[in-house]
């Protein structure tokens, strides 16, 4: 198998594990409506501790499906429909 198909596999995987928790689903769900948002944001819009919610947003951010940018004192999160486009393009091909 070609390292190219084994890397591609790899990170449709890390995509999908990233999905595979109701609360980041819920949070791409909201960020999917808005330009750019908080955790604040997210906080008042699900039934977690920020704390929660802030490593719920690592996980989504370290697979590339979120990006947040640094606006002191705040982090603005939004969703890297690149990303999205990639996992839409790696489960057709399943």
């Amino acid at each position: 198998m070609a390292q190219s198909t084994v890397d591609a596999r790899l990170r449709l995987a890390k995509l999908c594990k990233a999905l595979g928790h109701p609360a980041r689903l819920e949070i791409l769900r909201y960020l999917a409506g808005r330009d750019t948002c908080t955790c604040g944001d997210i906080v008042g819009q699900l039934p977690l501790a920020q704390s929660t919610v802030s490593q719920h947003l690592k996980v989504l951010k370290d697979a590339g499906l979120i990006v947040g940018d640094t606006q002191p004192p705040r982090v603005c999160y939004c969703l890297n429909r690149r990303a999205f486009e990639e996992l839409k393009r790696a489960v057709a091909a399943l």
